[in-house]
């Protein structure tokens, strides 16, 4: 017998006009490209939404279609998010930092029809037009006076925003589909080979979107004012510009504008009580905090995830401006949310040391998500928080494979997903990777998590950035080598730069030397980019000899 329930399916319009109809008052503050601010409500967005269908219908845009952006996160950015997926088309996000063959590579893959870009993008544009055959149309987001002018192909046309939302009228409705239905489209970086797409649906961004919105996870409320640091085309902004309008939180989009004071500004001056990124961007705060002596007037959390966030940080925004860090861990496969460091019964009350350790573990899975550690051979290893295994994920918003791929190829027969990294996992349930599998260093048949050399190495007061990588060795396989960047005007001694591990780690993970370079390479996401280190320095210590 099945319940006597209303069958409703999921429709991330939906989201927008809950928001538009139940929180009139919320705003979306947007940063423009120019600097310039925008501002305005939730009935706005949902309006200009319709009427932008009304243009990609004109544009002859059809279910399944890929719309591709190559966009910050602003306004227009978000009316492409409600308008091409409540089509029945997909929205598909491009990382603008990729390299231009990377990008090339992504929108013939996609075989995207229209590109949405950015005046900021306009040289990308051309550096990619001749690759990408499949695209009819630029649409670049801006009006008429800031039109860039460039020379595209015979037969894609260059069109300009907000003429083509002049030109039409907001009177359509929102249809219902099959909730499984592909909404969205977002590829990896590539680091380790060509990029591959993560397909989204409706359902699953849906129930990712309500999942995230609970306490012990973004925790929002409709008072919230939520500042999406992590950009819309990195794994959609981590869900928030569903989960905000969701609740009726208003959101504060910064653009382009990144660096401390900006976002310094941007919080304070618009009351941001809310706001999310990967440590690389947070790093950069609180340097201006500490050097300019301002402070974060009603920032009461930050959420921090992409990649290991150093005690310092956590320490630092706490301790000195009563803001509260929040660890995450997620991936493009995962929507991207799986698991939150929040608070249980037996850690509330931890403090010091004990509390810093446990809050540098990236938390339990959210309900929806699944997990285990196995090893090598596939076995399921106990949950002591001693074990180190492969972390393996299972559940409603996980990918089952990659686009143009058959579907459940990206898992096991029971629909477990590899992650790719390798955690342990405590008796209560709280996660903590110890490293990617790719990354991790094993010497002497023992492994050396690179991830806590790293972040004892950033609590260094004069080491801005670190990262720890495999270096071949004669006895022992590999060895730990220690790269990093001094913080600006400061001066770094290798020899003393390793004294920071001092009682901290057993003696035999202490790295085996220290290069000190004027910058690290990043990926597209902010990441260090530990492949270009790796092919680099991998054999460092046999050189030195």
């Amino acid at each position: 017998m099945f319940g006597l329930m209303q069958d409703r399916p999921l429709m991330i319009s939906s989201i927008i006009r809950h928001a538009a109809r139940n929180h009139t008052a919320s705003e979306i503050v947007s940063k423009n490209v120019d600097g310039g601010i925008h501002r305005y409500r939730y009935p706005d967005l949902e309006s200009r939404a319709r009427r932008l269908v009304r243009v990609l219908k004109g544009l002859d845009i059809k279910p399944s279609d890929r719309v591709a952006t190559l966009g910050w996160n602003g306004f227009r950015h978000l009316e492409l998010y409600y308008a091409v997926s409540g089509m029945q088309a997909i929205c598909h996000t491009i990382n603008p930092r990729l390299g231009a063959p990377d990008i090339g590579f992504i929108v013939a893959d996609a075989a995207d029809s229209v590109i949405f870009a950015e005046t900021s993008f306009a040289a990308i544009i051309e550096a990619i037009a001749t690759q990408t055959p499949s695209v009819r149309a630029v649409v670049f987001m801006c009006d008429r006076a800031e039109m860039p002018a460039l020379d595209l192909p015979s037969g894609m046309a260059l069109l300009c925003y907000e003429e083509l939302m002049a030109a039409e009228t907001d009177d359509y409705t929102w249809p219902e589909f099959d909730e499984r239905t592909a909404a969205s489209l977002c590829y990896t970086s590539g680091t380790t080979g060509k990029p591959k797409g993560v397909l989204y649906s409706h359902r699953s961004t849906v129930i990712h979107a309500m999942a995230v919105t609970a306490p012990d996870v973004f925790g929002l409320r409709a008072t919230d004012r939520v500042l999406p640091v992590v950009p819309m085309f990195h794994v959609n902004a981590w869900g928030l510009p569903y989960a905000a309008p969701a609740t009726g939180a208003s959101l504060i989009m910064p653009g382009r504008h990144l660096d401390g004071p900006s976002l310094t500004a941007l919080m304070n001056d618009e009351h941001v009580t809310m706001s999310a990124g990967v440590p690389t961007v947070w790093l950069g705060l609180l340097h201006h905090l500490r050097a300019s002596g301002e402070r974060l007037e009603t920032v009461d959390r930050l959420v921090i995830g992409g990649s290991a966030c150093p005690r310092l940080l956590l320490a630092a925004f706490q301790t000195e401006y009563g803001v509260r860090v929040d660890h995450a861990w997620g991936m493009s496969e995962t929507s991207p949310l799986g698991t939150m460091n929040a608070p249980v019964p037996t850690t509330m009350n931890l403090a010091g040391e004990a509390k810093l350790r446990h809050l540098e573990k990236q938390g339990r899975g959210i309900f929806g998500i699944d997990m285990k550690i196995v090893d090598d051979s596939g076995a399921e290893l106990a949950w002591d928080g001693v074990a180190q295994g492969n972390l393996m994920v299972r559940g409603v918003w996980v990918a089952s494979a990659y686009w143009g791929q058959e579907p459940g190829s990206a898992c096991d027969a029971q629909g477990w997903f590899a992650t790719g990294d390798v955690a342990t996992i405590d008796p209560g349930g709280t996660m903590e990777i110890t490293d990617r599998s790719k990354d991790v260093i094993k010497s002497g048949g023992e492994w050396i998590s690179s991830i806590t050399l790293e972040n004892i190495a950033v609590s260094h007061p004069d080491v801005a950035e670190a990262a720890i990588v495999a270096t071949s060795h004669p006895k022992w396989t590999e060895r730990p080598l220690l790269v990093v960047v001094a913080r600006p005007g400061a001066t770094l001694d290798p020899a003393e730069v390793l004294t920071i591990y001092d009682g901290k780690i057993p003696k035999w993970w202490l790295p085996d030397g220290v290069v000190v370079l004027d910058e690290l390479p990043h990926t597209a996401t902010g990441k260090v980019h530990k492949l270009t280190l790796r092919n680099r320095f991998r054999d460092h210590l046999e050189r030195q000899a």
